[in-house]
């Protein structure tokens, strides 16, 4: 594969791990204003807020830098979905709270982007590796 599909096929595949997490916020955010007024509810509503954020953070991202085999949007991506997803996977996948299927979804969507974009940051030569202000 080029050298740059690797690139471009990461950020596509962090295009979607971020639209299975918009649709995640708001399935969240549902499940938050169906919750009786109080600090559950607050948090859950929160937890929506971040999940819409992070996800519109990763399309920004994928679609800016990760396209362009940008380094830092190698390491924005890297940190900002692994921090999202291991979250999910630590409190709701492993101790059951959501069933496996579809809970693998998006944890598998962020190791394909992983490993993709790992492949086009490590095949680049430095002088590839854009800087994230051209």
């Amino acid at each position: 594969m080029h050298k740059s599909l690797w690139a471009k096929s990461a950020a596509v595949v962090y295009v979607v791990w971020g639209l299975l997490h918009l649709q995640a916020a708001f399935l969240v955010y549902r499940l938050g204003a169906s919750l009786e007024s109080g600090m559950v509810q607050g948090r859950m509503l929160q937890h929506a807020w971040n999940l819409l954020f992070a996800s519109v953070a990763a399309i920004g991202v994928a679609v800016t830098l990760n396209w362009r085999n940008a380094r830092s949007g190698y390491w924005i991506n890297t940190v900002l979905v692994s921090l999202v997803d291991l979250g999910f996977v630590f409190f709701l996948l492993v101790p059951g709270l959501v069933p496996m299927w579809p809970g693998l979804l998006g944890p598998v969507t962020w190791v394909v982007a992983l490993v993709l974009s790992t492949v086009a940051y490590m095949s680049a030569s430095d002088d590839h590796l854009k800087p994230a202000i051209a």
